[in-house]
C-alpha cells in the first residue's frame, strides 16, 4: 500500500485522473473497475476534460461498477447507471456496450450476481479499480461484517449508509433504497490495480483506521492493507490523523516513480 498525500482535494483528484489516463493510454483495452460518489465526480469531469481536450480515447476499455441499488431500473434519476451517463459515459468515447452494472432490477439478484463475476472473469478481470471510501468505511457497499473473500451479493445498507447517500436520492428517505448489489471484497481485492480517493475531514478517522488499524470484516477498507498494487490518494484534510503522514510525504518527495507527480 502506498498513501499519497496533497495539499487539497482538487490536486488530490487531479493526481487520481492523471494515473487513470496514464494506464488507459498504456492499455487502450484496460479493464476498468469504476465508483460513485460526490468525491468521484470530480475524477470523471477531469477525465472528461482530457478526453476533449488532449483526445483521450475510451473507445476499446470495458467498465464495471462497483454497485447498484436493488430496485431501480436504469432509467430511473437516482440508479448508478444515471449517475455514469451523466458523469462519465456520455461526455467521453466510450462504447455503451462496454459498461457493465449490477442489475438491481433483476428478477433473480443470486443469479444476476453470479453473472456479474463471470462476466468480470470473461475480460480477464479488473485491471484498475477505483474506489471511495464511504463514512463507516466501506468500499462499494460492503458493510460491517463482510467477509474479506466475499463475492457479488446483495446487501442491506446501514443507516449511516443510508444517510450518506440520501441527499444523492433526492433527499426523501422513502425514495432511499435499503438494499443495494455489490462488488465483494474479494472480487475488490481481485483488481490488478487499486486506486482509492478521499478528501475531506469528514474521512480523516475512518481512513486512519483503514490503512492504520487492525484488519477486520467491521472496515471493509481494512481489507486494501492485503492487497499487492494498492494506491490511496488523500488531501491534507483527509491524512491529518494518519500517524505516518510524514513518511508518506517523505515517499512522495524521494521515490523515482512520483517524480511526474510532485509538482501536479
Amino acid at each position: 500500500m502506498e498513501v499519497i498525500i496533497q495539499p487539497t482535494a482538487g490536486r488530490a483528484a487531479d493526481l487520481v485522473a492523471q494515473l487513470v489516463a496514464k494506464w488507459l493510454r498504456e492499455k487502450p483495452h484496460l479493464v476498468l473497475g469504476l465508483a460513485t460518489g460526490r468525491t468521484m465526480e470530480n475524477v470523471y469531469s477531469r477525465l472528461v476534460q482530457m478526453h476533449r481536450v488532449e483526445g483521450l480515447d475510451f473507445s476499446l476499455c470495458r467498465t464495471f461498477n462497483l454497485d447498484e441499488y436493488i430496485g431501480l431500473g436504469e432509467g430511473s434519476p437516482f440508479s448508478y447507471r444515471h449517475y455514469m451517463h451523466q458523469h462519465l459515459f456520455r461526455q467521453v468515447n466510450i462504447d455503451l456496450r462496454n459498461t457493465y452494472l449490477p442489475d438491481g432490477a433483476a428478477a433473480n439478484l443470486p443469479a444476476a450476481c453470479r453473472r456479474y463475476e463471470d462476466q468480470i472473469r470473461e475480460f480477464g478481470g479488473i485491471d484498475l479499480q477505483l474506489l471511495g471510501i464511504g463514512a463507516g468505511g466501506h468500499i462499494g457497499f460492503n458493510e460491517p461484517l463482510s467477509a474479506l473473500s466475499s463475492r457479488t451479493r446483495e446487501k442491506a445498507l446501514t443507516q449511516t449508509t443510508l444517510d450518506q447517500n440520501g441527499p444523492l436520492c433526492g433527499g426523501d428517505p422513502k425514495t432511499m433504497p435499503r438494499r443495494a448489489l455489490t462488488m465483494g471484497v474479494g472480487t475488490i481485492l481481485e483488481a490488478e490495480r487499486i486506486l482509492l480517493l478521499a478528501t475531506g475531514a469528514s474521512k480523516a478517522g475512518i481512513l486512519a483506521k483503514a490503512i492504520e488499524g487492525p484488519i477486520t470484516s467491521m472496515i471493509s477498507a481494512t481489507a486494501l492493507q492485503l492487497h499487492r498494487s494498492c494506491r490511496i490518494v488523500v488531501d491534507e484534510d483527509a491524512a491529518q490523523k494518519l500517524e505516518g503522514k510524514e513518511y508518506y510525504r517523505w515517499l512522495l518527495q524521494n521515490e523515482p516513480e512520483w517524480a511526474p507527480y510532485r509538482d501536479t
